[in-house]
């Protein structure tokens, strides 16, 4: 088989690779039929990641089974599945509390898409193996487009935890997003189909700005901070002073969601944090808890994630479009 793997800036290629095989009877092979590019591969791409290459890219992706284990029984040969991004065995404490990008049945950060944790691949590859099966593997629910959902593994289920589950306790809230790709978008469109009352996205792209209010948002090309000015605020720019201009914009006992990539070390105003009193959560996703949320959401026809895909490659055009600058780009592998 081939995997795209990742050489040097702004550089991909095929590589072939062993076929993989089943190792145990829990075990699946799968393989992408939509896969597309998590915000964070953007960064790896343009030289700013924390892994030397080469390796193997892509971690979000809708997949045709192919092969399960004889203990499988959670999906079976031709299912169409969610394939998360990071490795989880589901019966460790851990994941049975949710915290499956931490499973410690195997190494620490197991993922897809960087050799860290292990070498698991990539989902931008031709079959896949999927270590627990049962535990990982989500059905697509019937009517869902794999393109439109090729980003549940991580970016779409991402975006719906980082706002649902506030604006459940926190009904009619005043929104900040502050983001620089697909997870801001995707955040707008959840927030205001789950209620919140005023939703403002600061991105310097004029497209995405347009797309942004599209899904009922204002906006803004920056952030100059509103003291005081909303209850819960999202920021996925993985650029510290952003973070430190999104915090001063808190009400008082307002919460901050950081899901920016921060490679690059930067100072916070942890007194104007202090004196107002900040909740801030800076973490990577637990994503196979909230996956079925995120797809029942997204099956309800109140959200748009279709419209945040930007293009549509066909499979053998990763190595020459996956480098460019794009939005959201699916590539689709046509099946036999």
């Amino acid at each position: 088989m081939r995997e795209l793997t990742y050489v040097a800036r702004r550089t991909v290629e095929w590589r072939e690779a062993p076929d993989p095989k089943l190792r145990s009877d829990g075990e699946a092979i799968v393989a992408p039929v939509a896969a597309t590019s998590c915000d964070v591969d953007s960064a790896i791409l343009a030289g700013h990641g924390f892994v030397d290459p080469p390796f193997a890219l892509g971690h979000e992706c809708v997949a045709r089974v192919l092969e399960t284990g004889d203990a499988v029984t959670a999906v079976g040969p031709g299912d169409l599945v969610v394939v998360p991004w990071s490795v989880n065995c589901g019966t460790c404490e851990r994941c049975r509390a949710g915290l499956t990008a931490h499973c410690t049945a195997v190494p620490y950060m197991a993922m897809y898409g960087a050799p860290i944790g292990g070498n698991w691949g990539g989902l931008f590859s031709d079959l896949v193996r999927v270590p627990y099966a049962d535990a990982m593997l989500v059905p697509l629910p019937a009517g869902l487009d794999p393109v439109a959902m090729a980003s549940a593994s991580d970016n779409w289920s991402l975006a719906w935890r980082l706002i649902a589950p506030h604006l459940r306790t926190r009904p009619g809230a005043r929104v900040l997003v502050v983001a620089r790709g697909s997870i801001g978008l995707y955040v707008c469109d959840i927030a205001r189909a789950l209620g919140a009352s005023e939703v403002l996205y600061v991105d310097p792209d004029p497209e995405h700005r347009t797309l942004a209010r599209a899904f009922g948002a204002a906006t803004a090309e920056a952030l100059d901070p509103i003291l005081q000015g909303y209850d819960i605020a999202v920021e996925a720019t993985g650029r510290v002073d952003q973070l430190g201009l999104t915090v001063k914009c808190l009400s008082p006992e307002g919460i901050c969601e950081s899901a920016g990539n921060h490679f690059r070390p930067g100072e916070l105003p942890l007194l104007d944090m202090y004196l107002t009193g900040v909740t801030l959560r800076v973490a990577r996703d637990n994503v196979r808890a909230h996956i079925p949320d995120a797809l029942e959401l997204a099956a309800s026809g109140r959200v748009a994630p279709e419209k945040v895909v930007s293009h549509v490659f066909d499979w053998e055009d990763l190595p020459t479009a996956l480098p460019e600058k794009h939005l959201k780009p699916v590539f689709v592998r046509v099946e036999d």
